[in-house]
């Protein structure tokens, strides 16, 4: 099953949502589509115009959105003076509600991939009665082991990348949180500081995926890479700014009148935990899809076939 065909937005705006922040919004589809939301991973990446052709233009009413720090909203997370502590989760879910209402949305769907996960699980789990079904891929809950997993867990599968990486920083810093090391060092008042950590965290990332080095090509925009490096360890290197660890995973049983579709590649290296596995079968409504020979995201064909087949099939009222 292929993507829908590439679409334009037929409205768009920023929405300000407080504490300086305004929110680049965007709506595609049928105006009065059944509600969709799409929220992009990172925490930083921005939303993109593949998101949009997972769904039926005929029969979905698509919001997407940049989160607070990312692609078109302001201020962005790569400028020095950004105020980064009044960007958090909880302030995340405020914004989806400040945007859901200004939209004169009732109820939607939420599709989330990677850090979008974490956060459409934590949106549903405290604001249940606005979410119809969710639809998450690359799969997280934002847990401490996850990070943990990611940073210094992935060293024993990339030990030469793990070296650079951790040599950008002082012995001293090496045995802790790493995220929390990268971030201390993305908001130093030093620029070459700044710089030289954005380029060492996306290069850890780069080989992580596996990509050669330089190869990912939002990572050599100056920009991008600044304020996807400063957010993700922002959010990295303070538990999500969830209640408590593991809480998403241990709430789950709160979204048992929401359906759900869980789409996951075999090779995710997220997957070394079981954290999707224990999701799903904590969580009644869910059912969970395994892409044989796809990593992390939705790019597999195999995953995109999975994902617009929820999407269609909840936009005709089927949860099954």
């Amino acid at each position: 099953m292929p993507l829908y065909p590439e679409i334009e937005p037929y409205d768009h705006g920023m929405l300000d949502v407080g504490d300086g922040n305004r929110v680049y919004w965007e709506t595609c589809g049928k105006p009065d589509g059944k509600p969709a939301v799409v929220l992009h991973g990172g925490p930083g990446s921005g939303c993109t115009p593949w998101a949009r052709r997972l769904f039926d233009p005929a029969l979905y009413r698509v919001v997407l959105l940049d989160q607070r720090g990312a692609g078109r909203s302001t201020p962005h997370a790569s400028a020095y003076e950004t105020d980064m502590s009044v960007n958090t989760l909880p302030r995340l879910i405020a914004d989806l509600e400040s945007l859901r209402r200004h939209l004169g949305i009732g109820r939607w769907l939420v599709w989330g991939v990677s850090f979008g996960s974490v956060l459409g699980l934590r949106y549903a789990q405290t604001h249940p009665d606005v979410v119809t079904e969710l639809v998450l891929t690359g799969v997280a809950t934002g847990s401490d082991a996850e990070v943990a997993l990611l940073t210094r867990g992935m060293g024993k599968i990339f030990p030469e990348a793990f070296e650079r990486f951790v040599g950008e920083l002082s012995p001293a810093e090496r045995g802790g949180n790493l995220a929390a090391a990268y971030n201390r060092l993305l908001e130093s008042p030093d620029a070459a500081v700044r710089e030289r950590a954005a380029r060492a965290w996306t290069d850890w990332e780069t080989a992580t995926i596996p990509a050669p080095p330089g190869s990912v090509e939002r990572f050599q925009d100056p920009v991008f890479r600044m304020g996807f490096a400063r957010t993700v360890t922002h959010y990295w290197g303070k538990g999500h700014f969830l209640d408590e660890d593991g809480v998403v995973l241990r709430d789950a049983p709160l979204l048992k009148d929401v359906p759900g579709t869980l789409v996951q590649g075999s090779l995710d290296f997220g997957n070394l935990l079981g954290t999707v596995w224990r999701l799903h079968h904590a969580w009644p409504g869910s059912e969970l899809t395994v892409i044989d020979e796809a990593g992390h995201g939705p790019g597999n064909p195999g995953a995109v076939e999975a994902l617009v087949a929820a999407t269609d099939r909840y936009a005709r009222g089927r949860t099954r």
